[in-house]
């Protein structure tokens, strides 16, 4: 699993995440995997996926086929994954299913994103939140966020809270282990 934490302070947002990849009982540290940056950039915004490692390379491939790709609001990006669930099934082969009484079909992953436009958290059944503080997701997540809320108001910056974040998934979390990787960009509007 993971643990990649959003944050939003002033006017910066930061995407940081571990680097460790695991396969059942297996795990991958960044020292034997070549491509350890569960990070990757599309189109002004840096995004991160929770999931099967098979995402990671599905997700890159299909944004980057999208000749529209609109990232900036809740509604956006909900437009923007639903128009990409059919691309995922017909495409890449994507089992859709979760549990039987699930209300839509599932894409199996959880993904955080940070733009000029803000931090943003979309879920299995397309579902889109906009944070305005911090978020975390992966096995690492519990661990993250209550560390980031602890020192949040005592912190100067999101990189900062960020670091912190995924220093405890990585701490107290055995699907993630550091170094990690982070990355910041500058709001567009004004600080929260």
């Amino acid at each position: 699993m993971t643990t990649i934490v959003v944050v939003r302070k002033h006017n910066q947002m930061v995407i940081a995440a571990d680097s460790q990849s695991t396969f059942g009982e297996t795990r991958i540290s960044s020292g034997l995997d070549a491509a350890w940056n569960k990070i990757f950039s599309i189109k002004g915004s840096y995004m991160g996926i929770s999931g099967s490692a098979a995402h990671d390379l599905v997700m890159q491939q299909l944004l980057k086929k999208q000749k529209s790709l609109a990232l900036g609001s809740r509604s956006e990006i909900f437009e923007t994954f639903r128009k990409l669930h059919p691309k995922l099934k017909d495409d890449f082969f994507l089992n859709p299913k979760e549990e039987e009484d699930d209300p839509y079909e599932s894409n199996h992953m959880s993904i955080l994103l940070a733009n000029p436009k803000g931090i943003f958290g979309v879920f299995s059944m397309r579902e889109v939140y906009e944070y305005t503080r911090f978020w975390a997701i992966g096995s690492g997540r519990e661990f993250a966020i209550g560390a980031m809320n602890a020192v949040y108001d005592q912190c100067e910056t999101a990189e900062e809270i960020a670091k912190i974040g995924v220093e405890a998934g990585c701490m107290f979390d055995i699907n993630s282990s550091l170094p990690m990787t982070l990355y910041s960009v500058t709001s567009e509007s004004e600080s929260r």
